[in-house]
Formats: structure tokens, sequence, C-alpha cells
């Protein structure tokens, strides 16, 4: 039971010591993906478990077999489902037996932020009265093919498993799996009420799936497909079946090639979009004709997120668009937009929450069109900014302190200077007192992603002021070993670590040892690594599952490790691991 208590730690932002199932067995006595929905399934672990009261029925046989009180029962359980958040929940669930076997049959929401730290059929046996379920898969550094293909990470023992138990599930958001057309037939056949759907960086499914969720489903209101190739048709088809969208990402708005190809009428996206009174999110669209993009203006004095993320569009065509968007919580966008689009948005989107630019060439040696007079204006116009991304070619000190003066509300800064080891590029100093000013003026921030050329002066900086950071992303960064122990030794709440070509060797490495339990993963590739330090880590933390992996084409070797990825699980190590995995042991 002492296990079951922690399926739905295994995959939290979890602020307590060791959890109990790594200590000992015995029962208890007491996430590249651009999916600008707002859903709060991110890295930071701040999303809710629940948004109202569930009532599912319980039958009285169950209540009768677990509570001897009734009158408690029915009190503790009325105060439990206006719980929301996960960690006052898990804290909830710690109190006594009585609690525990309550908060499982009011917990409406289940989040496994690692499809292996948890079986299907664990959660099955400790929440039964689930709506909504959030199952994320590949690390993210497998978004830029830092892992080979056929991992794992499949959907397909989960979908089974949740069709049987949860008939009246509502939401599901999957994040890096690999999911087959016969997964989402099964998921659309079973879920009479199915409303929610987002697929993120997912792979292994086609236009034939979505049919299946667009037939079946016709309570649909929300549908994110963020890095998928699918059909502008289909998209289109599910539109105009669909006009109670709420949410709608993916898809290719410009003449359809089939239409083309077949001489039928074009489709009428302004009658379309005008149709989706609802509307209040537009996300994903890989491709948009310049003159279709005023399809979307009868949506956007209601929008509050809006994802320009794969279109490549100009600032003058950016700016009829965002000047009614006064509503604006959520803005992703490409670097074609420049810094004077990036203006127009800071002159208008005084809601703007969350701000994501990404790069339209991601190669190093080119000039970008981003800079730091974007970062400037907006850290200057958009006060209540909680979250950016921001990918650029150069950056300056004095911006980066800008936004942490201006921006206090900050609690996810990732700032990616393409190239490797990019300085100040007024100054020619390294970006340390950027990221320093951030650390030390955000007093809320959770996640952290650092890069540019920092010495291990910026990582003393993470480790003195970074005290709730969770998540801390590095690329090519730090001078020595001394970089990573000032982290693993000063970030108390660090959850999940992810480094890549940094100088970290063993040394860093052993020095996090009174941590691991603690976090949900450690990524670690391209940096100094040996087979014999990682086979330390193994033997020390047996609870830990201590992947090995190697290209397809690469030999395996005794010395050199090219990436380590850690991480807790209640199941030990994973049935399905291909031949370039080695678990050790």
């Amino acid at each position: 039971m002492r296990q079951d208590l922690t399926v739905q730690q295994m995959s939290e932002d979890d602020d307590r010591s060791p959890p109990l199932d790594l200590r000992c067995g015995a029962a208890p006595s007491i996430n590249k993906a651009r999916n600008c929905s707002g859903e709060a399934v991110s890295g930071s672990g701040s999303s809710t478990s629940s948004s109202k009261p569930v009532s599912v029925p319980v039958t009285d046989t169950e209540y009768q077999s677990q509570y001897p009180d009734q009158v408690l029962e029915i009190v503790l359980e009325n105060v439990l489902q206006f719980l929301t958040s996960r960690r006052d929940r898990n804290a909830a669930s710690l109190v006594c037996k009585s609690w525990w076997r309550a908060e499982a049959l009011t917990r409406s929401e289940l989040f496994i932020g690692n499809c292996y730290a948890v079986s299907p059929d664990r959660a099955r046996g400790r929440f039964r009265r689930v709506r909504s379920v959030v199952l994320k898969g590949k690390p993210r550094f497998a978004d830029f093919n830092l892992m080979p293909p056929d991992w794992g990470a499949h959907f397909g023992p989960w979908v089974c498993v949740l069709a049987n138990a949860y008939p009246w599930l509502e939401k599901v958001y999957l994040k890096r799996m690999s999911i087959t057309d016969d997964d989402l037939a099964l998921l659309a056949e079973s879920f009479s009420g199915f409303k929610e759907l987002t697929l993120v960086c997912c792979e292994g499914f086609g236009t034939c799936g979505l049919a299946f969720i667009a037939s079946k489903c016709r309570q649909l209101r929300v549908l994110d497909l963020i890095e998928t190739e699918v059909t502008d048709d289909e998209l289109y088809r599910l539109m105009v079946r669909a006009p109670q969208l709420t949410h709608l990402g993916t898809g290719k708005y410009g003449p359809a090639e089939v239409a083309q190809r077949q001489g039928d009428t074009e489709p009428d996206y302004i009658a379309a979009f005008a149709a989706c009174k609802s509307l209040v999110c537009l996300s994903g669209f890989r491709e948009i004709t310049p003159d279709y993009l005023s399809a979307i203006y009868p949506v956007c004095a209601n929008l509050t997120s809006l994802n320009f993320s794969y279109a490549t569009i100009t600032a003058d065509q950016l700016k009829p668009v965002i000047c009614n968007c006064h509503k604006l919580q959520i803005f992703w966008a490409l670097d074609s937009i420049c810094d004077e689009g990036l203006q127009a948005v800071a002159a208008t989107c005084k809601e703007l929450r969350e701000l994501r630019v990404f790069p339209m060439n991601a190669q190093e040696d080119v000039e970008g069109p981003v800079s730091e007079v974007g970062l400037q204006a907006i850290s200057e116009g958009c006060r209540k900014l909680q979250s950016i991304l921001y990918f650029c070619q150069r950056m300056t000190n004095a911006a980066v302190i800008a936004m942490s003066s201006n921006c206090l509300e900050l609690e996810v800064f990732r700032l990616c200077i393409m190239g490797r080891h990019r300085p100040d590029h007024a100054t020619g100093e390294a970006m340390d007192e950027g990221f320093g000013a951030i650390v030390r003026n955000c007093r809320k921030l959770t996640r952290l992603a650092v890069s540019g050329l920092l010495t291990d002066r910026a990582f003393g900086y993470i480790g003195k002021y970074g005290k709730l950071i969770r998540t801390l992303s590095v690329a090519f960064a730090g001078d020595s070993d001394m970089g990573l122990k000032y982290v693993l030794e000063g970030c108390p709440k660090l959850q999940k670590l992810e480094i890549r070509d940094s100088p970290f060797g063993d040394a860093a490495l052993h020095s996090g040892l009174h941590h691991y339990y603690n976090m949900r993963f450690l990524w670690m590739s391209s940096c100094r690594l040996t087979r014999q330090g990682c086979q330390e880590i193994a033997q020390a933390m047996p609870r830990l599952v201590v992947e090995v992996i190697r290209s397809d084409d690469e030999e395996e070797t005794d010395n050199y490790v090219e990436t380590l990825y850690m991480y807790r699980s209640l199941e030990g190590p994973r049935h399905d691991a291909p031949k370039f995995v080695t678990i050790l042991r």
C-alpha cells in the first residue's frame, strides 16, 4: 500500500524528503513543445487536480468496507473535492489511512510526468474516479534530436487500461508519446462524453486516427495537435463539424490541395472562424497564407491564447492581428516577427502572461531577427509576464537585468542564446550577471534555462538564490564540476535537471547523491561522464532507473557515456527498452 501512496507523487514537483516507497516497503500508517492552450501541465508542476466536485458514483459497499463512520466520511470527501493543488492533495493523503482513501476517491485528474514512473494498472488501482489524464513520455531533449527514434513511451498500454477503468473520462493530454491510429480509435469509442484532446510532440498517428475522434466525440471542445503532420482538409472539416470548439490547434490555412486537384470550392475559412463564437485559443498553425490571415480577425477580440510558432509571418502581417488582441495572455511566434513585432505586442498586450519566441533558422552562424531590443520592449510593456521562452542570437546583460526588475512575477525564464558560449554582445563579458539578476530578483522563479557564455559564477548565483527552482536546463555552459555542484547542493527543490554539452563529469554527478531520490529525472548528454561513474550511481541508488543511451550506430564502450537518463520509478526497470538502451544495475 505504501507504494500505492506515491503513485500520484512519482511525477510531480514534490517538496518533501525522499518518497516513502524509495526508503522502505511497508504499508503507510499515515514538460520543444509548442502548445499554447494555457493548460498548466508543464514542468513547473503548477496544474490543478480538480476544478469542480466530481459526481462519479461510488457504491455503498465500497464506503462501508472502507469507512466505519459515515458522517465523517461524507464531510471529508466534500472537503477534499475543493483541494485543487496536487501538492495539497498529496499532503492530505499522508494524514492517515482514511484521508489516503478519501483523497484517492475524490481525485479527478491523474498526472503522470513520466509514463515509466508507474504502471497503468497501479494507477487504476489507486484512483477510481479519474476524469482527466495527463501523461508525459520522452524527456524534453528528445525535441532536439538528442534521443534515437523508437526509444519507447507507448500510449497503447495506457489507453487499454483507461478504456476499462474510466468510462466517464473527458480529457487526455499526451506529451512526447508514441500513439497509433488504433489508440485514437479506442479512445474515441470508449468515452462517450470526451471533450478535450491535446497531443504535444507525439508521433505515430495520422489523419485516420483523427477521423475517429472527429466522428465519435460529439462533445469535443478542445483539439490541440502540436508537432504533428495532419492535413488541412481534415482540420477544416472538423471546424465545420464542431463549431462548439473553444480551443483549436494545428492547421494549414490556405487553399486546400485537395480542392485544387478536384476543382472543388475552396474552404471558406472566414465563415468557419466567424461561426466559432466561443473560440478563445488558436494554436499550432503549421502554415498560413498571408491572404488568409484576415480569416481569424472575427475571433481576435476574444482570444486569450494565440500560437503563430509555425507561421512565417512578418511584423507588418502581425500588427493588424495583434492590435485587436487586448485580452491576449499567451502568445507564441517565430522570430520572423522581428523586434518590431515584439514591440507591437508590448504596446497592445498588457495582460500578457506567457511569451515564447522560436527561431525560424536555428543555425548558430546566422544573424537572428530578434535581440535584446525585443526583450527589453516586452519587459517594459508586459509587466504581468510570468513565463518567457526566448530564442535569439545575441543578448546583453543589461536587457536581462531590466527584465528581472520589470517583471517581478516571473516564474519561468528560459533564454536560449543560439551559438556556443556567446557573450554579452555589447560588452564581450560573460552573461553571469544577467542570469544572476534573474534568480536574485524574481523571487517566484521555478524554471530556468541558461545559455551563452557562463562561468561557474553563474551557477553559484543559481545555487545561492534559486531556492524555488524545480526545473533547470543547461546548454554549453560552465567551467568545471563546481558549477553543477553549486546547483545540486544549493537548490533543494530541484526536480528536473537537463544538461547538454557541458564540462561536468563523474565528480559533479556524485555530488547529487543526497538529492536524486527527490528528483523526477536527470538528463546529461555530451558531458564528461564515464560508464564506471554511472554504474556507481546505479549501485548506490538501486531504486532509481539508470539508463545509458547511445545512438543506433554507436558501439557500446566501457568508458564514455554519450547520454545518461536517470529517473525514479515504482515499477523498476522497464521491459520495453530497445537495444541501444542499457539499464545499469
